[in-house]
């Protein structure tokens, strides 16, 4: 989730972005240039509701609507569908004229909490099958990613694992296990993500909202097959064709959880090498036992987290301006994190994670923590790590800074990312304290 800034510096921005010297070509469809086309007042003409339910886990009245999408352009659709009949026919040697695919039409599909907040934009693909006309099937575009946090996600948790000994080149071409915990879902861009990127990206997913859960999947076109049994067992036995065609493999690597993120993780024994968490309910808070350095919720994390690289990116913000010194306490505590509070729930991510407490893997805390602004919107991303700077003892914000911005380089190139990592992290970067 996140909170967008004020629309004049929007506007300012978007025009010189238009504008600044010579024209350039984008090869980003999820390029910010193109948010106009889901978020504004024209784009209000266009929408169209595909989803509606009431949530009884915080989040109100869950919706996701429908936005038409000017990319990819229709003259590129042949070369798609092309490709998914090939994909077809290596998995159906013999009977590649049954693989023929014709694609409908790409729209953007935003997942709102209480028809106000944005909680996460996806790119989706409609198409069918020719021997199938009615089954008509909807595929999220992993390689979209919308929203400007979610960008400075990835870019500045993969700089950060890769500048703490971890051979993320083995990961990403399937030489070795990458095992990824996402807390909080939406409409599941961030995990879909990575498992396309990571060839060796094993992903858990945890969503708390059962309905959440199926906006993602009936409307935003997140593989159903991902989802998994209180049991521990897939609720869909085996993929269907035009899945197996579509995926090549990515929702195998997916596991969607119906469950309380601190009950998980307190109960679960696996050991991460990244965490993402995003976990903002429908009032735009962030949930008190998330953050909480008393927590079972942190103090379970701690365990979760590997000892010698692991690393964890939080999405924060600030929509609440704190004006009135006679509100009581009871009421910040309710908005936060919030404008000076967000320092808290820093500090309290990095002296539980890596803190001078042993874990029970038997590592001393170490590492080191630091927050850099997002672009366009009004978002924080908190990264904690335990191995970045592990051999030189002492570090600085030059040191941190200057070493992201060489690993950003590699992992662009490693990953074939359709944006720059180096926008996301040149940024105003502060160490927490």
């Amino acid at each position: 989730m996140w909170s967008r800034a004020g629309s004049s510096w929007i506007c300012n921005t978007r025009r010189r972005l238009f504008t600044g010297g010579a024209p350039r070509r984008i090869v980003d469809e999820g390029d910010w240039l193109y948010s106009p086309e889901w978020w504004g007042s024209e784009s209000e003409f266009n929408e169209n509701t595909v989803f509606r339910s009431v949530s009884d886990k915080g989040n109100g009245v869950v919706s996701v609507l429908a936005y038409p999408s000017s990319r990819p352009n229709k003259v590129h659709w042949p070369e798609t569908e092309k490709w998914l009949q090939q994909s077809y026919g290596k998995m159906y040697p013999g009977h590649e004229q049954s693989g023929n695919f014709k694609i409908l039409g790409y729209q953007w599909r935003v997942l709102r909490f209480n028809d106000d907040t944005r909680q996460s934009t996806a790119k989706v693909m409609a198409a069918y099958r020719e021997a199938e006309p009615g089954s008509i099937c909807i595929m999220q575009q992993p390689q979209c990613l919308a929203i400007p946090y979610i960008k400075s996600m990835v870019s500045l948790g993969l700089s950060t694992i890769a500048s703490s000994k971890y051979d993320l080149m083995a990961a990403v071409h399937g030489k070795k296990r990458m095992h990824i915990l996402c807390i909080g879902h939406g409409g599941g861009s961030l995990p879909l993500f990575l498992a396309s990127k990571i060839q060796g990206a094993v992903i858990h997913v945890v969503e708390i909202d059962p309905v959440v859960i199926s906006a993602s999947v009936q409307a935003m076109g997140f593989p159903a097959f991902s989802i998994m049994t209180p049991s521990g067992d897939r609720a869909l036995l085996e993929s269907n064709i035009i899945n197996q065609v579509m995926w090549k493999g990515i929702h195998e690597r997916l596991y969607l959880y119906e469950a309380d993120a601190e009950k998980y993780v307190v109960e679960n024994n696996d050991l991460y090498d990244i965490i993402f968490i995003d976990a903002y309910d429908g009032d735009d808070i962030f949930p008190n036992k998330l953050w909480d350095p008393h927590s079972p919720f942190l103090n379970s994390l701690t365990d979760r987290l590997h000892p010698e690289h692991g690393t964890v990116v939080v999405n924060l913000h600030a929509d609440y301006d704190v004006s009135n010194p006679n509100e009581s306490a009871s009421y910040f505590h309710q908005l936060l994190p919030m404008g000076k509070y967000v320092s808290r729930v820093c500090k309290a991510y990095k002296d539980v994670l890596i803190g001078n407490k042993h874990t029970s893997h038997g590592k001393l805390g170490c590492g080191l923590g630091f927050t850099i602004s997002v672009p366009w919107v009004c978002n924080t991303t908190l990264v904690v790590s335990r191995g970045f700077g592990l051999s030189s003892g002492f570090i600085n914000r030059d040191m941190v800074m200057n070493t992201l911005i060489s690993n950003s380089g590699k992992v662009e190139h490693m990953l074939n990312l359709p944006f720059s990592c180096l926008q996301y992290i040149k940024r105003d970067l502060t160490l927490v304290e």
